[in-house]
């Protein structure tokens, strides 16, 4: 998996810094943003595999910005997994209704991060993921 692109939308600074070192320590290559406008102005020179995204951003939520990246023939074959701190009834639902691949639960297990991102590219392995 090494070297395989990965952005995190968060906008808490303190997730933002331990998934990405989290992340960069297995050889990801790592980008992040704070919200969703930052997300997108990444992701017009950066394509990552891989984005894990805040369902509660400000501006713009973690879902709407799923839903759009979904929709765009250039991006909608990104993998997305939503990362919420409040996993209540509906909300997995929810999340996947929005066009989430699946989710992760907060608090960041940081035993468990790196395994689960692998598990979700695994069936991807081989097969380099390139702008339409």
């Amino acid at each position: 998996m090494s070297g395989e692109p990965i952005l995190i939308v968060d906008d808490n600074a303190t997730n933002l810094k331990l998934v990405r070192i989290l992340l960069a320590s297995e050889g990801y290559d790592v980008r992040t943003a704070a919200d969703a406008e930052e997300a997108l102005n990444i992701l017009k020179e950066f394509y990552p595999r891989m984005i894990l995204m805040d369902i509660q951003l400000p501006g713009i939520d973690g879902l709407e910005l799923t839903r759009r990246l979904k929709a765009d023939p250039a991006t909608q074959k990104i993998m997305i997994l939503g990362l919420t701190a409040y996993v209540m009834k509906g909300d997995k639902d929810r999340i996947m209704a929005a066009g989430c691949d699946g989710y992760i639960p907060k608090p960041i297990d940081t035993r468990t991060l790196p395994e689960l991102v692998a598990g979700y590219l695994q069936p991807m392995e081989g097969k380099k993921a390139e702008r339409p």
